[in-house]
């Protein structure tokens, strides 16, 4: 049996036809079932659904043989422990700085400042921060990252932005680029030792599908 840990939303959708290409069609449709781990027409594969967070936790723990996560889980779960083999191109988005329109964030970043920055990417923050020479008090926040600047708990903001639309709704603008995010394949290292053909199989063809994407 393979196990495949996907959590719900767009990752769920865009590895749908990922999976097409590999010959696995689930069954049941997550927004629907209240089941967590769904069938899939092949009796030796099955979709376990996850926060998107724990992830990497249940592939490097054997919850799960293989997985679909984003860059940024992955930075802040650290990856050691996982085979990572293919960055799968989909559910792409960026992780930026964002602050309220009109904060002076040049002068507030000048070399050896301190700002308070609000994010659920910690890790990701401090390293970004601390490159250029930044002191940050972090508070980490699971949800509404817009409203700690808004209501005065942070000066800025840490977080993935995909249209810019909700920044803009929130009087928030982007002032910093910090790294491009796509959801990678990752593989549980012993289920890849004693199941290796059919998660090479999988790698393989998720491969292909993703080059043949590249060159649509």
């Amino acid at each position: 049996m393979i196990t495949l840990a996907l959590s719900k939303g767009r990752i769920f959708d865009e590895t749908l036809p990922l999976l097409k290409a590999a010959g696995i069609e689930v069954l049941e449709d997550p927004e629907k079932s209240r089941k967590l781990i769904l069938p899939t027409n092949q009796p030796d594969v099955r979709v376990v659904l996850v926060r998107a967070t724990d992830v990497p936790t249940y592939v490097e723990y054997g919850g799960a043989d293989v997985g679909v996560t984003g860059k940024d889980v992955l930075l802040e779960h650290g990856g050691s422990g996982l085979y990572q083999p293919l960055d799968l191109q989909i559910a792409r988005c960026h992780m930026a700085v964002a602050v309220p329109a009109g904060f002076d964030y040049p002068s507030a970043v000048r070399q050896g400042a301190r700002i308070t920055v609000a994010t659920k990417y910690t890790a990701i923050a401090r390293d970004f921060f601390a490159e250029k020479g930044v002191h940050v008090d972090l508070i980490k926040l699971y949800g509404s990252m817009e409203l700690a600047p808004l209501t005065g708990l942070a000066d800025a903001i840490v977080d993935l932005v995909s249209t810019g639309k909700t920044l803009k709704a929130n009087q928030l603008v982007e002032v910093e680029h910090i790294m491009d995010i796509s959801s990678h394949l990752v593989v549980n290292q012993a289920a890849l030792k004693l199941k290796t053909a059919p998660i090479r199989r999988i790698i393989d063809t998720f491969a292909a599908a993703v080059s043949q994407a590249e060159t649509v």
